[in-house]
């Protein structure tokens, strides 16, 4: 809960990782509150013994998102899912407005890695944007799993991670009104 705030107001891109981690880690804990409180709860000694609680029903909150959505075994939350859409609108945006100018040369070195990862993550029809957070958490995925070397992936993330990051920055500008999108300058 805390550690979701906290990366919700500094960077969005680490907020979307963060609750398809949790999402997946939840699963894993085959939702039981029990094993929720235990490994997540708990352990934590930052947390007052009389707060606890709140951090739990937190957890049982996007429990029971998972639930209502249908994604017990797989898939995102809404909620992030929307948030890429989001920043996905920021992107079309900064291609062609002058506010975007660096961020045009950094998605140029990007764009021609497009079409191999689109053919190695499937689904086609998805935005840029959602195909690049696809790629970060396959790629933390992996180095999980060990497994870091996974070329089709991991050999594009020198040119995703700049993207994401200087996206999910500009994200954080526009919302809290430093930078203004249509502002001519």
């Amino acid at each position: 809960m805390d550690i979701a705030q906290a990366k919700r107001r500094e960077n969005i891109a680490e907020y979307i990782l963060y609750l398809w981690q949790l999402e997946d880690l939840l699963r894993a804990l085959q939702f039981s509150p029990e094993a929720i409180y235990s490994q997540l709860v708990e352990p934590r000694k930052d947390i007052p013994e009389e707060k606890k609680h709140l951090f739990l029903l937190w957890y049982m909150d996007i429990v029971n998102l998972l639930h209502q959505e249908g994604k017990d075994e797989k898939g995102h939350l809404e909620h992030t899912l929307h948030l890429i859409g989001d920043m996905h609108n920021l992107h079309l945006l900064l291609l062609k407005f002058p506010v975007g100018a660096h961020y045009r040369t950094t998605f140029a070195r990007l764009e021609p890695e497009l079409p191999r990862l689109r053919q190695v993550l499937g689904n086609p029809g998805m935005s840029d944007t959602e195909l690049c957070f696809r790629a970060l958490y396959a790629a933390m995925l992996y180095r999980i799993k060990g497994e870091g070397g996974k070329s089709a992936v991991t050999d594009t993330l020198e040119f995703i991670s700049p993207v994401i990051a200087e996206l999910a920055d500009m994200y954080r500008k526009v919302e809290t009104g430093e930078v203004d999108l249509f502002k001519n300058d």
